[in-house]
């Protein structure tokens, strides 16, 4: 591991992070360039999610996983209590698998 890489970028971090914090009364930026880090935020997030729910090991992960995230998501859409979203998808992917869907 490269640690002098690791320790500039956590210094980075908690820099900007201590910026927003020192900041945040000083600087003001127009709604519209709010609305567009916001949408920036859950792009990330989506990508990630759609990562995670369709690759494995550089590959497809096969069809129970994102059958699996696709019922928890509808589960989430319908407010049900995260528990139960978490056991959904879960269960689902599970039960796929055991009935021999990969």
């Amino acid at each position: 591991m490269n640690w002098p890489a690791v320790l500039a970028l956590g210094g980075g971090t908690y820099l900007m992070r201590l910026a927003g914090l020192l900041l945040r009364d000083r600087v003001r930026v127009p709604a519209r360039v709010e609305r567009l880090v916001d949408l920036g935020a859950t792009a990330m997030l989506l990508a990630l999610v759609a990562t995670v729910a369709f690759t494995e090991a550089g590959g497809f992960a096969g069809w129970a996983r994102p059958a699996g995230v696709a019922a928890g998501a509808l589960a989430a859409w319908c407010k049900a209590p995260f528990v139960l979203v978490v056991v959904l998808a879960a269960g689902t992917a599970a039960g796929l698998r055991l009935v021999g869907v990969e």
